[in-house]
């Protein structure tokens, strides 16, 4: 079946497609170009994304800042023409200066989430960046397209509704997130999709709406644009396991040999819960001493944590899995082989 494009404001995506932004050091340069490329959105996730800098211990805002810029600008050059921009949690440490950062260094676009973007639009303002917020709920969607107009005379460019079968942290409490059926967020996602018509109308423009968390074959695609009525998808863990992902091989080995029993829902050490592989780091309860911290995210206690969520995540990033937290979504298991992104496309899409 023919979809139509993804159009954001006058960025047009060929295919209705954003890739999902995975930290720390999933989704980056490669994964990104790949999927623009093929003519989806591509996006780099800017947490902890200088974890690679020398200067990264000594001066982690400044690495993440660098790499930021880096990574875009290998991005580019992979990817000419594609629609590049970035992943950043709102619950990020110096939040502020990650979005101002990531303007500057030319990105198209800006999806943010793990928390609502309320001051998005003041951090972009005079650039054509379009902004896109992350949401879970009728609620939080109608809030967001209600503060952003009031305080700043905006409205989203782009709405991505993402839910409880996502992976990494979820906007749902873990009890939500493991009981929810199918039936009942298809029922959330419409009446968002039409909260944010509702918006676009009102101020007269098109307000896409991207759904998320689970996005994982033909049928579910076919199910979130045909039946729902969405403008597009999101998909992340499927493009874990192509040849194009930054993660390492050992990364992606995780998931082909994860069985459905595997994946389990885990409380994180900032207090939200996430999806992820269970592994001995899992079972041991993430029992890990705190060395440093790497100012990743605003609300979190070194003294107070059972490990620290930046060194797992490295950890995942730089292969050593028996000490790792290994984000991923509900189908993580159901990976079997490693593809590519133009393969995985042509699987979702036709």
């Amino acid at each position: 079946m023919k979809y139509k494009p993804l159009n954001i404001g006058e960025l047009t995506a060929r295919i209705p497609l954003v890739q999902g932004g995975m930290g720390v050091g999933i989704s980056l340069s490669g994964l990104a170009a790949a999927v623009a490329n093929v003519g989806g959105v591509g996006l780099i996730s800017t947490a902890q994304i200088g974890f690679r800098e020398p200067t990264w211990d000594s001066n982690p805002l400044e690495s993440n800042l660098k790499a930021l810029a880096e990574e875009l600008k290998k991005a580019r050059a992979l990817s000419p023409k594609g629609i590049l921009g970035f992943n950043i949690m709102v619950a990020t440490k110096r939040y502020e200066e990650y979005v101002r950062a990531a303007v500057k260094a030319g990105a198209e676009i800006i999806v943010s989430g793990a928390g609502l973007p309320v001051d998005l639009p003041k951090y972009v303002e005079g650039f054509k960046t379009k902004i896109a917020p992350i949401v879970s709920s009728v609620k939080a969607a109608a809030l967001i397209c209600k503060l952003w107009d009031r305080r700043y005379q905006r409205v989203p460019d782009m709405v991505i509704v993402e839910g409880p079968k996502a992976g990494g942290h979820l906007g749902f409490t873990a009890e939500d997130a493991a009981n929810m059926t199918q039936e009942d967020f298809d029922k959330e996602i419409v009446n968002i999709i039409e909260e944010v018509k509702n918006c676009a109308r009102k101020h007269g423009c098109e307000i896409p709406v991207v759904v998320a968390g689970g996005v994982y074959s033909r049928e579910d695609v076919h199910h979130v644009l045909e039946n729902l009525g969405a403008d597009g998808v999101q998909v992340s863990t499927r493009f874990v396991t192509t040849e194009e992902c930054d993660a390492p091989q050992v990364y992606k080995e995780a998931y082909l040999n994860a069985k459905e029993a595997d994946i389990v829902i885990t409380q994180s050490p900032v207090g939200m819960p996430g999806r992820a592989i269970s592994n001995r780091f899992l079972q041991n309860k993430g029992a890990a001493k705190i060395e440093k911290c790497h100012q990743c995210l605003e609300k979190c206690n070194p003294g107070k944590i059972p490990y620290c969520i930046t060194d797992a995540l490295v950890n995942a990033a730089r292969g050593k899995l028996d000490d790792a937290l290994l984000f991923c979504g509900s189908n993580a298991w159901k990976s079997k082989k490693i593809e590519t992104v133009h393969e995985v496309v042509e699987d979702l899409f036709g």
